[in-house]
């Protein structure tokens, strides 16, 4: 895999760029020399810096930079200019099963340049600093360049940027994405359906009712359209998975009407207090979408007007301002606390009502939802992780960013049939936070000999630094959906890489695709696997064999 320790930025001007394009096959030819040189020149231009007067300083908790960084560090009187000095961290770690492990750095000597602001971005030598674990100092110099005082020191990783070509797909995407789908479906814990109707809590993420018993009911539609022979025994655990579903599911009559529960029986998170009675309002959104692969597959009216009843009850929780609650008693329908959801969720599926079954009864909500996310999480910059397993109780803005937040709304803007360049410029942001600060190109060896990542990947979240396959789905997927908008050839790269390694991290023998792509310490025997992260890769490989035009 070819590395490099040289990267740089320049933000690709989009004023020729015919929005109502659509590139709906892959580019015939990748030219990585150029494109290495357009991702190096893209890494120099720091992501919506603070010191325009425009934006936030959303980076205060970061811990990774691929594109040039500007920091929020004081202006002190009587200076006349500030150092920067940027130097290796002899320090950095990481924990390996309760092991600490120094990583080893490329080695360079000091990196220093001066600028006539504090909070000036690094550009002037980010092509000059390797990837390596650094510490920058901010000195405030006198007239005749002594220093008054520190102004700012910040540890971090500059990390590696994009160098392709990677290593291709080991095999057809259409293959790989049959193998995962069929993985699913002939896990011993998928039979409860056929056999009872009910989930076989031997497998405990069952307890995430809404999230994993949507991906149930999705990948067997999968498996229906992709394997003939499978087909009837697929859609009736689809159609049990859903029956089992609408069983759970609210009366009509009721505050959240139609919604079934995020949280099922007292496991992992489920049995937490602040879970109790309570649902994550968008995570009803994988029902609808889950509901409306079944309605394709069996065009049964029930399945699409449930889906439909459910964005109904959307309809009437959602705020004046557009926003909805995070969390809502799921026996009352009022919000738990004062914390905000984040809405691509529901967007793509009211989008999706729109563009594929000419629904158009959401098309305010959708369009309010999108004034709130521009307005306020996309214009702040605060993409903070939702997860139903880890709390937003006492988070403080930007302490715990995701992609699974910010790819999927770049996604979703770049779906729509007309994008504004503004919608343009939102997404390009988000798809450029999301390489930042959770992509790895590839990652430093530590002194045990190995890379703890497998690389290309994406960490999920601040608060879970870990590769996950769904976090390179969304990442992926965000990048797929630039390009089909504008024809970037980077962007296309950049997904293809990610892609790739999806086939090249499953398991060939079975199909299983692993959750999480670090290098551990674990025995085989506590391999796990979440339902909706697979489903993501399946479904991520789908859209590249389609692009690339496979049989």
């Amino acid at each position: 895999m070819k590395t490099s320790i040289l990267f740089a930025t320049l933000c690709v001007v989009l004023s020729t760029t015919n929005l109502s394009a659509r590139y709906t096959t892959a580019p015939k030819n990748l030219d990585y020399n150029e494109l290495n040189a357009q991702a190096q020149n893209e890494y120099l231009k720091p992501i919506r810096p603070g010191y325009d007067k425009k934006n936030p300083y959303w980076n205060n908790f970061s811990f990774k930079f691929t594109y040039a960084p500007a920091f929020d560090f004081e202006t002190v009187k009587g200076a006349k200019s500030y150092r920067y000095t940027i130097t290796e961290n002899p320090e950095a770690t990481e924990k390996i099963n309760k092991k600490v492990v120094k990583i080893i750095n490329n080695k360079f000597s000091p990196i220093s340049f001066t600028a006539s602001t504090p909070n000036s971005s690094l550009a002037p030598v980010w092509n000059k600093i390797p990837a390596a674990n650094v510490i920058l100092k901010v000195d405030a110099l006198d007239s005749k360049g002594n220093v008054i005082k520190t102004v700012g020191e910040r540890k971090f990783l500059r990390d590696y940027g994009f160098c392709g070509p990677y290593n291709n797909a080991v095999r057809p995407y259409k293959e790989a994405a049959i193998k995962g789908m069929l993985y699913i479906h002939n896990m011993e814990e998928m039979k409860c359906w056929i056999d009872s109707g009910v989930p076989n809590m031997n497998y405990a993420h069952y307890t995430y009712a809404n999230k994993i018993i949507s991906a149930v009911i999705s990948n067997e539609v999968l498996v229906a359209k992709y394997v003939p022979s499978e087909r009837e025994k697929a859609i009736k655990t689809a159609e049990a998975a859903a029956a089992f579903l609408v069983k759970l599911s609210q009366p009509a009559n009721s505050p959240m009407a139609y919604f079934p529960p995020t949280y099922y029986k007292n496991l992992i998170a489920s049995k937490r207090a602040e879970n109790q009675g309570a649902v994550m309002t968008m995570d009803a959104v994988f029902v609808i979408n889950a509901f409306l692969d079944l309605y394709d597959a069996t065009h049964q009216q029930k399945y699409f007007d449930f889906a439909v009843n459910i964005a109904r009850t959307y309809k009437k929780l959602q705020n004046a301002d557009g926003s909805f609650p995070i969390k809502t008693y799921i026996a009352t329908g009022k919000p738990t606390n004062e914390r905000k959801a984040m809405l691509h969720g529901i967007c793509q599926a009211s989008l999706r009502l729109l563009q594929d079954y000419n629904v158009t009864e959401f098309e305010d909500m959708r369009k309010k939802a999108e004034i709130w996310m521009h307005n306020g999480a996309v214009k702040s910059f605060d993409m903070t992780g939702q997860f139903e397993d880890v709390t937003v109780n006492g988070i403080k803005p930007y302490e715990n960013l995701t992609n699974s937040t910010a790819a999927p709304y770049a996604n979703y803007l770049c779906s729509k049939k007309t994008i504004t360049e503004e919608e343009l410029q939102d997404a390009r942001d988000l798809l450029r936070l999301s390489e930042d600060q959770f992509t790895y190109w590839n990652f430093l060896y530590n002194e045990w000999g190995f890379r703890r990542f497998n690389t290309p990947c994406v960490i999920e979240q601040y608060k879970y630094k870990t590769p996950v396959d769904a976090s390179a789905s969304n990442v992926s997927g965000g990048f797929l959906a630039y390009y089909k908008a504008t024809g970037d050839k980077l962007a296309f790269a950049k997904a293809k890489a990610l892609i790739d390694n999806m086939t090249i991290q499953q398991i060939h023998k079975n199909g299983y695709q692993p959750t999480t792509w670090d290098v551990s310490i674990k025995k085989t025997n506590e391999l796990s696997i979440w339902l909706n992260c697979a489903l993501s890769a399946t479904k991520r490989m789908l859209e590249m064999s389609e692009l690339m035009q496979e049989k």
